[in-house]
């Protein structure tokens, strides 16, 4: 959702009119703090559970540094996050993380794998300075995807 609360009237004007938006699209992918605020509930089964039963198809929760957890009507996990041995900026990593997840989804990846590839993704955008200077080029995608690399942990 990327919430921006000063572009609202006020808080449950952006609540409704998101959680509208949020009705009509396959996938939601909502920070915990967002999801709370948008649904009223606490825990991350509880507002996933919030969008399926709005008709979401899966929603996918940042949990930050205990990785993210998803649901669909079919499957329920969580995902590690990967480690980024130094944080530099926290700017763009929500981003870089749906465009792991989304990439991912779009070629037909498993949900878990989507979710992982957000995780890598998200990692890699705190590494750097500035809001899609971390995001990766394929080549560094497909080495991290590799079957042979040790690192790539999904639950």
């Amino acid at each position: 959702p990327n919430l921006r609360p000063t572009l609202w009237p006020d808080k449950q004007r952006m609540i409704t009119e998101i959680n509208a938006i949020a009705a009509q699209a396959n996938w939601v992918l909502p920070g915990l703090e967002e999801g709370r605020l948008l649904t009223g509930r606490q825990t991350p089964a509880e507002i996933a559970g919030f969008y399926l039963d709005l008709g979401v198809d899966l929603v996918v929760i940042k949990l930050g540094e205990a990785g993210a957890y998803y649901r669909s009507a079919n499957e329920e996990g969580q995902v590690a996050a990967v480690h980024a041995p130094c944080v530099v900026d926290t700017v763009g990593a929500g981003d870089a993380f749906a465009v792991g997840v989304l990439s991912a989804l779009l070629e037909g990846q498993p949900v878990e794998h989507a979710v992982a590839r957000g995780n890598w993704c998200g990692s890699r955008a705190v590494q750097s300075r500035g809001d899609m200077e971390g995001l990766p080029h394929r080549q560094d995608l497909t080495a991290y995807e590799s079957p042979q690399n040790p690192e790539i942990r999904t639950a």
